[in-house]
């Protein structure tokens, strides 16, 4: 019976699979340790399995709080991407740049203003990146003790989502108006245009994991 439920379980739960094993491990661990204590009360096997699965609760209401915390996890671990990953992209092309270019007076082609603003607005886009993460890493510490898990789940996704769409919209803004004013200026040198690559890659990744912890939070029933 025990494997049956688990079974049950394991096909209601969507997520990352190493997360997924480890909840589905804790579980089992759980139904065999009250199954053990009720064959230790004179139980048999059968009884013992059916009271353990009884108290661990329906299966689908188990998985509607381990399909939340998945969720989580899959969202801290895109979260910590977001707070490392995008300013150490925006540190090294700089730095790329610095070495291998020089400085921005260089350029062959005259700079118009509202390509300044634009190139603004993007850099200073690598920063709220980071800031939103790093609320919603606080954030959800904080709440984990003050909201249920799917409600916690669905809050953390909200701010991956927006952290994930102000990074791609920057990315994909700076690339567009670059393009506009000159194209060559997205290739200054090899390591730059490797590095923008890069950062293009990292962008539609973190698109990538935050709709699969989205589309965790979907599956997750009233």
């Amino acid at each position: 019976m025990i494997d049956d439920y688990l079974a049950d379980l394991d096909q209601r739960l969507h997520g990352c699979g190493k997360f997924k094993a480890d909840l589905l491990d804790e579980a089992r661990d759980g139904l065999h340790d009250a199954a053990d204590a009720y064959r230790a009360g004179g139980r048999s096997d059968e009884d013992a399995e059916r009271r353990a699965v009884a108290d661990f609760g329906p299966a689908a209401l188990v998985a509607r709080d381990y399909q939340a915390e998945l969720g989580m996890l899959s969202g801290v671990r895109t979260l910590w991407k977001l707070v490392i990953g995008v300013p150490l992209m925006q540190a090294s092309w700089d730095y790329a740049r610095i070495l291998t270019y020089g400085a921005w007076t260089q350029l062959p082609t005259s700079t118009p203003e509202w390509y300044r603003v634009v190139a603004h607005t993007t850099h200073g886009a690598v920063f709220v990146v980071p800031v939103i993460g790093v609320l919603a890493l606080l954030g959800t510490r904080w709440l984990s003790r003050r909201l249920e898990p799917v409600r916690l789940a669905r809050f953390c996704g909200v701010l991956i989502a927006l952290a994930v769409g102000i990074n791609l919209g920057s990315v994909g803004l700076l690339i567009g108006s670059t393009g506009i004013v000159d194209v060559s200026r997205l290739f200054l040198s090899v390591p730059c245009a490797v590095l923008m690559v890069a950062w293009v890659l990292l962008s539609l990744r973190l698109v990538v994991l935050a709709r699969r912890s989205w589309g965790g939070y979907a599956t997750i029933v009233a």
